[in-house]
């Protein structure tokens, strides 16, 4: 198990020098990632908004050893060179240590809908599946022609290439229980469900995660390693409970455990508590840089 943060680019996570402060202090503390959501409006209220990119440019720049990216970014509200520049450049910046979060984007009539475009999760789902896959074909440094029925590349070469090889790993946000977004996270390298509980609140149970688990497993064809990243929440003064609930959900088979956060007020102070904390964990093992497993 490996555990980090995912904290919004909103509201008191705005400031990216903070932040990337923040960062820093969860490396120190010995969490292994941290990630950072991806909104360019927000549905609910105008709150400040950073961009995520550079966010993630300033926490590349403050560690040297924790994995960090989106989660996650609407693939279909972004241009696929653009894309493509920005994650290889944060790659390269980062040392390999960038996973990319993709995702259809929350809500579709912010994210879409405000600009004029379409916003049916049909059209918006096929335009992320085109999206990853010429993403990927960027990623090779190998001549792209790409016809979709949404997107085309002609006679294209991207260099330089991401450090990692062949390519950075990608994980799919799905909102739980909703199961059409685990067979296409079943084709990439993990899942990033939402899990609320019924009072709005972080609500992964060792049960959700073993039902989840065995819905993606019958989608996937590959043998390799798969990560299962389970957002929820545990006291910073209570290492004991958040132990035990993060060793529950690590025996249904999750693979990360992420800290999450709210834009709401108290959120960074509550956070910056979390991180002082340490990662729920009673023991801590050698950090291993090779990979997100």
């Amino acid at each position: 198990m490996r555990y980090g943060l995912c904290v919004p680019c909103l509201g008191e996570f705005a400031d990216p020098r903070q932040v990337a402060d923040l960062a820093r202090r969860a490396e120190e503390a010995g969490w292994d990632g941290f990630f950072v959501w991806d909104h360019v409006v927000f549905p609910y209220g105008a709150v400040e908004v950073a961009d995520p990119w550079l966010l993630l440019t300033l926490i590349a720049d403050a560690t040297t050893r924790i994995r960090l990216g989106p989660l996650v970014t609407p693939v279909a509200r972004r241009r696929p060179g653009t894309l493509a520049r920005q994650t290889t450049s944060l790659d390269r910046l980062s040392r390999g240590r960038l996973v990319l979060g993709a995702g259809l984007g929350f809500t579709l009539e912010a994210e879409y809908g405000t600009w004029g475009e379409p916003a049916e999760p049909r059209e918006v789902a096929g335009r992320l599946d085109e999206g990853l896959a010429l993403l990927t074909e960027l990623w090779s440094g190998e001549k792209v022609d790409f016809r979709g029925a949404h997107l085309r590349a002609s006679d294209v070469t991207f260099h330089p290439t991401p450090v990692q090889r062949p390519r950075p790993p990608i994980w799919i946000g799905c909102n739980w229980p909703n199961r059409s977004p685990l067979r296409r996270a079943a084709r990439w390298d993990g899942v990033v469900p939402m899990i609320v509980g019924s009072d709005g609140s972080f609500g992964p149970t060792p049960q959700i995660v073993t039902e989840l688990i065995g819905a993606v497993t019958e989608h996937r064809f590959d043998t390799g390693a798969f990560d299962v990243v389970i957002t929820g929440r545990t006291p910073a003064d209570r290492p004991d409970h958040a132990c035990a609930t993060v060793e529950a959900i690590a025996a249904a088979g999750a693979t990360w455990w992420l800290e999450g956060f709210h834009p709401g007020t108290g959120e960074y102070a509550q956070a910056l508590r979390r991180v002082t904390a340490g990662p729920p964990r009673r023991t801590r093992p050698r950090h291993r840089r090779e990979g997100t497993r």
